[in-house]
């Protein structure tokens, strides 16, 4: 029965493993994360500003400069479902969904195996990593995104030569340019496969110049406006990630290359030993990765790099050409140098964001060792290759229960989380909500933060809440001190002291909620 509906099967399960992945994306998202990040927010102003004056950009300069695509895709959302956390945070969580759809079709294309899709496709849709990020509102998300379909259309466009697929390939590849500033090193990819490619394929150049000159078309069509955008200011391409180099003697003090070693096994072993202490990109000190798919990572890139290197050895000495060599060269190639932006910078690693163009290829990897055991149960007995499926739903079901509490229940509930993502923002604007709508709000930011953004969002555009900084408040002047309350981001006793010796009438609460979160007002 299988055998005669195996494409009905394989599309359904498909369908199940993104609706599983879109959910664990979507639910509770307007409390997990349990606030707004300033990075966040800094994003969605971006947005709201770009509706207010109809002025889009291929590039925003404000928060050290960002890629504008993925701030005017918020604008559009903003636009269609008004100004709040799920507009905010949808084209994130779209994009993440999505990869899981390109994760499958660039592995089964890659290797051939509907198996291999599906389960690729499946633990990316339960990655603790990926479900994280498809939850924030960064541009980051785009990368994986586009990395797997302009891929994904490459290799098909290899098999079919058909000139579509290398069009489409390219023109998502070029769109790239437009997502997150670790893409720029992708051209590398295929720079350097170009190689693999003529060693792999007999007469490569002969047969695909045309597919080549076509890829690379439609890459720089689709790229062109940012190209366009930095030639005219030259000044956006000034970023802080020079200024955080491990090639900056500030950063490496004078010892390049043990800086270079250190940030570089950092990268390397977030992924199955010990994971970015960042709160908001992972649950420290634990790996990236779940300790199942740890496993096979670790093992997949290991068996992987032995068979390059057969198969690089094959090519020269024995003259065959075998599809192992492309494969794996593609995989390694894609892996290392998407982690260059990770270990090419000293702060701050191991740094799951900046690596985040390394987690579909890290997903495919453990596949890979997934399958190359299976295909050893398959070949040990007959009853092993009839419940083969068992065996697979016994590893897999586990993984994604896993990674799911440790997500949605664990780290949700820790209050570490609470703290990165600036909870007592969100609670700021709940408490808002239940003052009069003629009330005059204050609300006193910290000196360092977006802080006036995130409840800018939330409460869609409230003309009773005036924003000030600790440092402009002797610009406050309320018209009616009976009818306004003053609100305080974080215990400035400073602060606190000047409005309350310039109106000692007023009295001091604390505002203490869930998971350590607190705010303070004066009314």
């Amino acid at each position: 029965m299988f055998a005669k509906n195996k494409k009905a099967w394989i599309y359904g399960l498909l369908f199940l493993i993104i609706a599983f992945g879109f959910f664990l994306r979507f639910y509770n998202i307007e409390n997990t994360p349990p606030g707004v990040y300033p990075d966040e927010a800094a994003n969605g102003d971006d947005a709201l500003r770009a509706n207010e004056t109809g002025n889009y950009q291929w590039f925003y300069p404000n928060n050290t400069g960002r890629e504008g695509l993925f701030m005017n895709l918020v604008a559009l959302c903003f636009k269609l479902f008004g100004i709040n956390v799920i507009a905010l945070k949808l084209p994130a969580i779209i994009f993440g969904t999505l990869s899981i759809l390109g994760t499958y079709l660039l592995t089964k294309e890659l290797f051939k195996s509907s198996r291999m899709g599906l389960i690729a496709a499946f633990l990316y849709a339960s990655s603790f990593w990926a479900i994280n990020f498809s939850r924030i509102s960064f541009r980051a998300n785009m990368l994986p995104f586009v990395l797997v379909f302009s891929f994904y259309f490459l290799f098909r466009g290899l098999r079919t030569k058909r000139w579509w697929d290398f069009a489409i390939g390219g023109f998502i590849f070029g769109v790239g340019m437009h997502t997150y500033i670790a893409w720029r090193v992708a051209p590398a990819v295929l720079l350097f496969m170009l190689i693999f490619f003529a060693l792999s394929r007999k007469n490569f150049f002969k047969e695909y110049w045309k597919s080549i000159l076509l890829f690379l078309l439609f890459s720089i069509i689709a790229a062109f406006p940012m190209f366009l955008t930095f030639y005219q200011h030259p000044e956006y391409l000034e970023t802080r990630s020079s200024a955080v180099s491990i090639l900056s003697p500030e950063i490496n003090h004078g010892h390049p290359i043990l800086t270079f070693l250190k940030s570089f096994s950092l990268s390397l072993i977030k992924y199955t030993f010990v994971g970015d202490m960042n709160w908001r990109h992972n649950f420290p000190p634990y790996p990236l990765l779940d300790p199942l798919t740890g496993m096979a990572f670790l093992f997949g890139i290991v068996l992987s790099i032995k068979l390059f290197f057969q198969a690089l050895r094959s090519r020269i000495n024995k003259k065959i050409a075998t599809i192992h060599l492309e494969q794996h060269a593609f995989l390694l190639l894609w892996f290392f140098l998407l982690l260059v932006p990770e270990f090419m910078t000293g702060e701050g690693n191991p740094h799951a964001l900046r690596s985040i163009g390394t987690l579909p290829v890290v997903i495919i990897l453990a596949t890979f060792a997934f399958e190359y055991y299976i295909k050893k149960l398959e070949s040990t007995s007959k009853s092993y290759k009839k419940n083969i499926l068992t065996i697979i739903l016994l590893v897999l079901l586990p993984i994604g229960i896993f990674n799911s509490l440790k997500y949605h229940v664990f780290w949700a509930q820790e209050e570490l989380v609470a703290t990165s993502f600036n909870k007592n923002v969100a609670d700021i604007y709940h408490f808002v909500e239940t003052l009069p709508k003629n009330q005059e709000k204050y609300i006193i930011t910290s000196s360092n933060t977006l802080i006036k953004l995130p409840i800018y969002i939330f409460t869609s555009h409230d003309t009773t809440i005036k924003y000030f900084y600790p440092d402009e408040l002797n610009k406050i002047s309320p018209t009616d001190l009976s009818n306004s309350i003053f609100i305080f981001m974080e215990k400035d006793k400073k602060a606190i002291n000047y409005i309350k010796t310039k109106y000692p009438q007023l009295t001091f609460e604390e505002k203490d909620y869930s998971l350590g979160s607190k705010f303070y007002i004066l009314k």
